[in-house]
């Protein structure tokens, strides 16, 4: 736990550059039920410029991003900072039924859940980033411009359909059609079968994934990589242990047809 004095609150919110500027002020909702730790990164992320909600259980989560609370924040945010221990509906179980219905706002959890297999399971239902309690209120600022950036960029570059052999991606509806029949992918699976598809025959190294998909700021280990191409490969290939679409250059990375 964050051992921490919360100052105290302005009620006046402090003047940003993006607000002189006239730039979209991003949304984020923090979903935590440790009131101190919650208090804490609202005031960090408000410092920033963000615009902050919150709740403190699962099922207000869900409700507020399913639109059903009446709120000018309603259902319209940029980023979700998610805790896994949460009353009503545990986070891994409100991200996994986001990702269910096609929600891909990013997701950044914050857990005290430490293990390997954790933090997996956290990238695993649909997670883009996994930090760990306590953590540094600048790195957690840090992911969070990260995210926000990734997404800004996927959003801005998001154009046209891609068809490769028996593959459809239709990138402005996040939809991936397989032999006819659509498929279900993360939101990282989906922005490396893009970039794949974009650029097929190109080999591309576990760093440069990291850098087009997780972003230059993104700390974990690039055996990342190797465990969402694995899961690609699942959903993609009649056989992944003989893959057609995304095959292994060994020394040099990944390539796709």
């Amino acid at each position: 736990m964050l051992s921490v004095e919360i100052p105290q609150k302005s009620p006046f919110r402090k003047l940003h550059s993006n607000d002189i500027l006239g730039i979209k002020t991003s949304r984020i909702l923090v979903v935590e039920d440790e009131e101190i730790i919650r208090d804490l990164v609202v005031l960090s992320l408000e410092e920033e410029g963000y615009e902050v909600a919150t709740v403190n259980d699962g099922n207000a989560a869900l409700s507020r991003l399913q639109g059903s609370e009446q709120s000018l924040l309603k259902g319209n945010f940029d980023l979700i900072i998610l805790d896994l221990m949460l009353p009503e509906i545990n986070g891994l179980d409100v991200c996994r039924l986001l990702r269910y219905q096609n929600n891909f706002i990013p997701i950044l959890i914050i857990s005290a859940k430490v293990s390997e297999t954790d933090r997996v399971l956290g990238l695993e239902v649909g997670a883009d980033d996994y930090l760990i309690k306590p953590f540094s209120i600048k790195e957690l600022i840090a992911r969070c411009r990260a995210l926000l950036r990734r997404q800004s960029f996927h959003t801005f570059t998001q154009t046209s359909t891609h068809r490769y052999r028996e593959i459809i991606l239709c990138s402005q509806e996040c939809r991936v059609f397989l032999r006819g029949k659509e498929i279900s992918l993360s939101p990282k699976e989906f922005r490396l079968l893009e970039l794949f598809i974009s650029s097929p025959r190109r080999v591309w190294s576990r760093e440069q994934l990291i850098e087009q998909i997780w972003g230059v700021d993104f700390l974990g280990d690039s055996k990342t990589v190797d465990v969402h191409i694995r899961w690609l490969r699942e959903k993609l290939e009649v056989d992944p242990s003989q893959p057609e679409y995304v095959t292994t250059v060994r020394g040099f990375g990944y390539r796709f047809g």
